[in-house]
């Protein structure tokens, strides 16, 4: 959820930059702070990768299926 004043901050942008779509500015927006903070969001990266759990092979979370942790 944006505000008002951020949903104008990416539009502003958006049509300074002849963007089609506001999706389009903010995955733009986004390459730029990653950059900016030097993580290197290039073609093949996963999300996963940028997770905060960590996941198995499979997408899952890994763990034990009762909901205890791995050992």
């Amino acid at each position: 959820m944006l505000s008002l004043e951020e949903l104008a901050a990416i539009d502003d942008f958006r049509f300074k930059h002849r963007m089609p779509t506001r999706a389009a500015a903010v995955r733009e927006l986004l390459k730029f702070g990653l950059a900016a903070v030097g993580v290197d969001a290039a073609a093949g990266v996963k999300s996963s990768s940028f997770g905060v759990f960590g996941r198995g092979p499979d997408g899952h979370t890994q763990g034990d299926p009762d909901g205890g942790t791995e050992n």
